[in-house]
């Protein structure tokens, strides 16, 4: 006899007879525990502790301590610390005010003339037949990058200082010219930032395709014509963000500067080393931090400005 219990299997695409129950539709699948994707994702969190301990030990806490004490005064008196706002206005007031003018004027200059002089240089690189002279600029110019700080004002005191071979040479002192100025604080500070600019540059002009400007060549364009409306557009960003990242670079300089002319030029790097040294008046031993946190804000700002520029370009030339 056959089983009674066995149900036939319907053919595809049939409907089931009347009285009879249809099949049951498949479970959907189980997710265990939101997936492997959620998974992964929680097991990477242990992986990036580290790094956030390392930057709430090395940058939180130093900066927590800075906006502290830029904001308290410490009473001679009773010996205890007050919320206070002096330490902010003492430090953009007065000579620190000129100081942090000066540090501002020169970084603008010296970011401007690397701006213009290293994408020049990188282009001519880029642009030359020669495949040697690529890998020669780069390594130059990354080694003449990190050539910074003592090292450097000693380099160009004893080659353009008062009793410098070059000065005594050439005769520059007969010129006017003088090394431990403004000057020759912009041309200290081109010997590292110019190279800098190259090394960084370089790849933004290798993201210009060929082909744009072969179609404005069949287009009937000229050469100039290719660089004022693709070519430059194209850079903008990258030159920009050079710029404000040169500016930085100059804006926190201190070692070349405080070797070549030490207290003679307002700056605000000098200022704050001094000021960390002691030579302040009596209640103003907090006006160093006032002083950083003001440089931290300047920097806060460029970073703001650089971020934006670097995903744009890196959006037109990636």
């Amino acid at each position: 006899m056959p089983d009674k219990t066995a149900l036939p299997v319907p053919a595809a695409g049939s409907v089931p007879a009347a009285g009879t129950a249809a099949p049951a539709p498949p479970a959907p699948p189980v997710r265990d525990g939101g997936g492997p994707r959620r998974r992964t994702r929680r097991h990477r969190w242990p992986v990036v502790v580290p790094f956030f301990v390392f930057l709430a030990v090395c940058f939180g806490l130093p900066a927590g301590t800075m906006v502290y004490g830029a904001f308290t005064v410490l009473d001679p008196a009773s010996g205890t610390s007050e919320f206070s706002t002096e330490n902010v206005s003492g430090s953009l007031s007065g000579a620190y005010a000129t100081g942090l003018t000066g540090s501002v004027e020169l970084s603008a200059v010296t970011a401007l003339l690397a701006t213009v002089i290293g994408a020049l240089i990188a282009q001519a690189v880029v642009s030359s037949p020669r495949a040697g002279l690529r890998g020669i600029v780069v390594s130059a110019s990354g080694v003449l990058a990190n050539f910074s700080g003592a090292p450097l004002a000693f380099a160009f005191i004893a080659t353009l200082g008062t009793t410098g071979t070059v000065t005594q040479l050439f005769h520059l002192d007969r010129t006017g010219f003088s090394l431990y100025s403004f000057t020759g604080l912009v041309l200290a500070y081109l010997y590292f930032m110019i190279p800098l600019m190259v090394v960084i540059v370089l790849p933004a002009l290798d993201g210009l395709r060929a082909q744009w400007q072969e179609a404005a060549a069949s287009c009937g364009a000229t050469r100039s014509q290719y660089w004022r409306h693709v070519g430059i557009p194209v850079l903008t960003p990258s030159l920009v963000g050079g710029a404000v990242l040169m500016f930085g670079t100059a804006f926190a300089s201190h070692a070349t500067a405080a070797v070549m002319v030490g207290s003679s030029q307002p700056l605000i790097t000098i200022q704050i080393a001094n000021a960390l040294n002691g030579n302040v008046l009596v209640g103003q031993e907090n006006l160093a931090l006032a002083m950083s946190l003001n440089m931290v804000v300047i920097a806060l700002l460029v970073m703001a400005v650089q971020i934006p520029l670097q995903r744009r370009s890196t959006r037109w030339l990636g």
